[in-house]
């Protein structure tokens, strides 16, 4: 499965952003709006607690499955929002280097957010996606 996926850049804005500005998908092509993917067990408890990085790595893994449930993978991701219960910009780039590294060169537009709470006991991260794959390809589940 090829990604419909086009990031793109602009010479006229900064480099320092490890992320494209902007992204495209072709007409024809399904979008997937994934639920933000929290940091959970299949238990329901909260893994890596206390642990940004941990937190953020659980929340990949959970977004990963997410997607192969609806026939994608993290290739086809055109933009995500990080959330991290942190007013510490540490805490933002802990988890933020997890997600950067997850992806590698695909790096699709991002927003880091720092939020007060979020919704689960002890949950520090949580990550928001949308995908675009072509229209026709079936989702698994």
């Amino acid at each position: 499965m090829n990604s419909v996926v086009r990031l793109i850049r602009s010479a006229a804005l900064s480099d320092t952003a490890e992320y494209a500005y902007a992204a495209t998908a072709p007409s024809g092509t399904r979008f997937v709006f994934l639920a933000g993917a929290c940091p959970l067990e299949a238990d329901g408890s909260t893994a890596a607690v206390g642990d940004y990085a941990g937190q953020a790595a659980k929340c990949v893994e959970t977004m990963q499955e997410a997607l192969r449930a609806a026939g994608a993978t993290i290739e086809d991701v055109i933009s995500t929002r990080v959330l991290v219960a942190s007013a510490r910009q540490a805490d933002l780039v802990a988890a933020w280097e997890v997600v950067r590294d997850a992806f590698g060169t695909h790096d699709v537009p991002s927003t880091l957010l720092g939020v007060t709470v979020l919704g689960y006991d002890d949950q520090l991260v949580e990550i928001e996606a949308v995908a675009a794959v072509r229209d026709g390809e079936p989702a698994v589940g």
